[in-house]
């Protein structure tokens, strides 16, 4: 399974082999005998190397996973052995990852200077499928309200606090002086915005359709929170973003919310995983420091 994850992945046997530390022969016949064990075709060779079938492509879903429940059982068989030492691989959103993680990962270096943890940054749309292919052991993001439901019934979703969002805007902006401002008003200001499917996004369209206003058009839209604060900070233009978010540039007097007339909003930040999956020692650590920072975050 591992040879031909790395050869879909990689497109090309002998870049497969030396990753696995193979001779290229090697692993050409544990692709064969994989083939012939399932009596389907797995890849397509050419000229140009190695592409997945659609036979190859079901089973890289499948795969995954089971490469992910492998390299928990490992890990697990490692700490029953007294290995101290462990390895993480968490996806994390860009609001969690200004505080919440930061945090939780020091306490862990201190309490477990072994542990390695890998972290992949992204936006739901990005995290999610990570989850569900076993790519990461868990995500830090947004998950749905509890009277929502999961989207996937793969997924399983844990809380930990609500955040508010905010309209955000430089210091000096001209709408930052005033007390209160219409969503009405709003309407003629330029924005920088999530992508449509991302829930900051649907949340922004929500605040005006709650005043029977059709929501002004981004003229940027992005997965980059760095891109949004950048363009806010340098100009008039506007954004509609967790608070969190902006927790340092606001400390610094850099970033300012807007007092909108309008409905609150507030999304959940929690994580999520495979509703079969199981976790190793190293990532149910992670685990609890990550609520042990979220408990005190709310706290404080």
């Amino acid at each position: 399974m591992q040879m031909f994850l790395a050869a879909a992945r990689l497109g090309n046997l002998t870049a497969a082999a030396d990753e696995l530390g193979l001779t290229q022969p090697a692993l050409s016949k544990g692709l064969k005998a994989l083939e012939s064990s399932l009596g389907v075709r797995l890849l397509e060779r050419g000229r140009f190397g190695v592409a997945p079938t659609p036979f190859g492509e079901a089973l890289i879903d499948h795969g995954l996973v089971v490469e992910a429940e492998l390299r928990n059982a490992v890990a697990q068989i490692e700490a029953l052995k007294g290995a101290s030492s462990g390895h993480v691989l968490l996806g994390c959103g860009p609001t969690e990852a200004t505080r919440l993680l930061p945090q939780a990962l020091l306490a862990l270096a201190e309490s477990h200077p072994d542990l390695r943890v890998t972290v992949l940054y992204g936006l739901n749309e990005a995290l999610m499928p990570m989850v569900r292919q076993g790519e990461v052991d868990f995500a830090l993001s947004s998950v749905p309200p509890p009277a929502g439901s999961a989207a996937d019934p793969a997924l399983m979703h844990e809380r930990l606090y609500a955040e508010a969002g905010a309209v955000v805007a430089r210091a000096g902006h001209p709408l930052a002086r005033r007390r209160q401002v219409p969503v009405a008003e709003l309407l003629k200001a330029r924005w920088v915005l999530p992508r449509r499917r991302e829930l900051e996004r649907l949340a922004f369209d929500d605040l005006f359709r709650a005043q029977q206003l059709e929501p002004p058009t981004a003229a940027v839209e992005t997965t980059s929170t760095v891109l949004m604060k950048s363009l806010v900070m340098h100009s008039d233009t506007l954004t509609f973003i967790p608070e969190e978010l902006i927790h340092w540039e606001r400390s610094a007097g850099q970033l300012v919310t807007l007092n909108v007339a309008g409905p609150d909003w507030t999304r959940w930040v929690g994580i999520t995983r495979r509703r079969r999956g199981s976790l190793s020692p190293a990532a149910r650590q992670l685990l609890e420091q990550l609520k042990a920072v979220a408990a005190a975050l709310v706290s404080g």
